[in-house]
């Protein structure tokens, strides 16, 4: 029960006051275990322009036991696998770093410095590390064409089985937003 309080608790905070270039919804109002963030990639970055969903799930025993977030649009990045899993590697989120004191606000507002500033040093790509490290040019290159093939247009949010799912509901007031297939 605990635990329900505090992720609604949570769930108010960033929903009314949501992180920088960051919308918070629930695909299912009766389940506060599973978020949709919609995250626009910061300026200045080879990620502008870009609008990347990530799926945030809340175990049972949250706060005691962290959440599990993966990026459900793929992104060309050293600290997230290059797949469809969408696996973040952050320092608070590994099992062992967890507070239970943390809150997702702040993780949510770490992951997208992480699109600012990533970890070479700590990466889940060392391909993509090295070549951020080595040949920063061609790096960028890559991450915008993988903005221009995945992140442009309306997020789509979908599990690693490749079904779809959508976010009916917004923190912001709902924008019309021309989804794929609808002309």
């Amino acid at each position: 029960m605990a635990s329900q309080k505090r992720i609604a608790k949570e769930l108010t905070d960033v929903t009314s006051n949501p992180p920088a270039g960051m919308t918070i919804s629930l695909p299912d109002d009766s389940d506060i275990h599973k978020w949709h963030v919609t995250m626009d990639g910061p300026s200045e970055t080879p990620y502008a322009g870009g609008h990347f969903g990530l799926i945030v799930r809340l175990p049972a025993e949250y706060p005691f036991k962290g959440p599990e977030i993966t990026f459900a649009t793929r992104i060309y990045h050293p600290n997230v696998t290059n797949d469809s899993e969408g696996s973040i590697c952050l320092g608070p989120l590994k099992p062992g770093n967890w507070k239970p004191v943390t809150r997702l606000k702040s993780i949510l507002e770490a992951i997208r410095q992480l699109l600012i500033e990533p970890q070479p040093d700590d990466p889940l790509e060392p391909r993509i590390a090295d070549q951020y490290k080595n040949d920063r040019r061609d790096f960028e290159k890559t991450a915008r064409s993988y903005v221009a093939q995945y992140a442009k247009g309306a997020v789509k949010f979908s599990d690693a089985t490749g079904t779809e799912e959508t976010t009916t509901k917004r923190s912001e007031p709902e924008q019309p937003r021309r989804m794929m297939g609808q002309e």
